[in-house]
């Protein structure tokens, strides 16, 4: 009976929020959907979950549906998001990866090319879920994105011409000694 009406106070405390970090559970708590951030590439989609310290990291990839489930951030709580997605992947090479301040997804397209306008299927906007514009990249109109490095550097030099299209100088090819080639005097 005593262990009865100290689990009821305990749930009391936890109803009121006056249970410190320590003595919360995870588990008491509703689950919460995770803050992510998403980009598109060409044959890739990746999206960011924004947990720090997560712990009891679930990921689990489907054809047009990916799971996501962990414990952490400052509040030790439980996350977990369901995303219907926009379009197939491919969920044998997709991967992720955690880290200290988040856990990155790497959703592989299963038709490489193909712009996805959004992440999920349906267009209802998400209060979690945002692009990520530090990364994103408008891969579709960037036709140099096959040519490496050297080969667009290369290319731009070869565009540029050479001598012949340089324009007259006075002066330029004049080797005689101006005034202000003489040698400078030494400092005291």
């Amino acid at each position: 009976m005593l262990r009865h009406c100290a689990r009821t106070r305990r749930e009391t405390r936890l109803a009121v929020g006056e249970l410190s970090r320590e003595e919360r559970n995870p588990l008491d708590t509703e689950m919460q959907p995770a803050t992510a951030k998403w980009y598109d590439r060409r044959d890739y989609v990746f999206i960011e979950f924004c947990v720090e310290d997560s712990k009891d990291v679930q990921v689990k990839f489907e054809k047009s549906k990916l799971d996501f489930s962990c414990v952490g951030g400052t509040d030790n709580l439980k996350h977990q998001n369901e995303i219907d997605l926009f379009d197939v992947i491919d969920p044998n090479v997709s991967k992720h990866k955690r880290t200290d301040r988040s856990v990155l997804c790497c959703l592989r397209k299963s038709e490489s090319g193909k712009s996805w306008p959004r992440l999920t299927k349906d267009k209802a906007k998400l209060n979690w879920l945002s692009v990520d514009f530090n990364n994103w990249k408008d891969w579709e109109d960037d036709s140099d994105e096959e040519l490496s490095s050297f080969d667009r550097f290369s290319e731009m030099m070869n565009n540029m011409g050479g001598d012949d299209d340089l324009p007259e100088v006075d002066g330029a090819e004049d080797d005689s000694a101006d005034s202000d080639d003489e040698k400078m005097p030494d400092l005291e």
